[in-house]
């Protein structure tokens, strides 16, 4: 068995000894450690990979770990059997790019996830759900019958136990229900200028400015709109000989590898959130 551990606590010694001794006794070897020290908050942040000859039941193991470890070192603290998939439902509107992506990465075995659902607000991405045999629902949303809608997706998430939620360019502001049903779980992505220009054609904005830098940023979804903490970045340089098209085109390139790789990241369990921030581990 393989096992996950991540952990965040005040900085103090004897943390990263106290640990591994712990795996040790436990008759487990340590195979990856990273750990970081936000000296400013005073804050130690610790991801760590262990694996046991013999089974080990993961709710002893952890009762084990609360009260030898983690109630001394004060440790907010997650562990992850490497045996489990998580369960991705994935969110889309009518841009099908992101869609596409997460499609073929899972299919060619890139996304060691599994994907019950695709749940869209227009009808329009159905045979793409179908061309990868993953059920597709469509429940439409409009200021009217958002509650109502919002309830139906809940039931559905429920009802096929997803574990996290991607916005794969969901063109929907997500309520406080989903949030509150899915904290830190839910990953949106979305364009980021250097400048930045709002609105409904932010490449034809950033194309009048004469922009230099495009970029995409892919973060975890709360309550304050687009402002989560940030999971993955990316930029590419433009000139004035790139159009309009040109810079839809690459803004698409970078969203599809920002979202793809926050995916990664959130899957692999190496991040973790603190302050509306994230640590993330290589």
């Amino acid at each position: 068995m393989k096992l996950t551990i991540l952990i965040h606590c005040p900085d103090q010694s004897g943390i990263i000894r106290a640990v591994t001794t712990f795996i040790y006794e436990q008759d487990g070897n340590v195979v990856y450690l990273d750990q970081h020290v936000d000296k400013q908050a005073g804050v130690f942040f610790m991801r760590l990979e262990c694996e046991f000859e013999l089974e080990q039941s993961l709710d002893n193991f952890s009762r084990e770990f609360e009260k030898k470890l983690a109630f001394n070192f004060q440790m907010d603290w997650d562990i992850y059997s490497d045996d489990y998939r998580p369960r991705m439902a994935l969110f889309v509107s009518k841009y099908k790019h992101c869609l596409y992506d997460l499609l073929t990465r899972h299919s060619a075995g890139e996304l060691q996830v599994d994907i019950p659902i695709v749940l869209s607000n227009h009808p329009d991405l159905e045979p793409i759900a179908n061309q990868f045999a993953i059920p597709y629902y469509h429940i439409p949303v409009t200021k009217e019958t958002k509650e109502g809608a919002e309830e139906k997706q809940l039931q559905l998430l429920k009802e096929h136990q997803v574990d996290f939620i991607v916005l794969a360019r969901y063109m929907q502001i997500v309520s406080p229900t989903i949030i509150n049903a899915f904290p830190q779980k839910i990953i949106n992505i979305h364009h980021s200028f250097l400048p930045a220009f709002a609105g409904a054609k932010p490449y034809h904005a950033a194309f009048e400015r004469g922009v230099k830098i495009i970029g995409a940023t892919s973060h975890y979804v709360t309550e304050e709109l687009d402002a989560g903490p940030i999971i993955e970045q990316d930029v590419a340089r433009v000139s004035h000989s790139h159009s309009i098209q040109d810079l839809i085109a690459k803004g698409r390139d970078l969203e599809r590898l920002v979202l793809s790789r926050a995916v990664h990241f959130h899957v692999a369990r190496k991040t973790i959130v603190y302050n509306n921030k994230t640590v993330v581990f290589s």
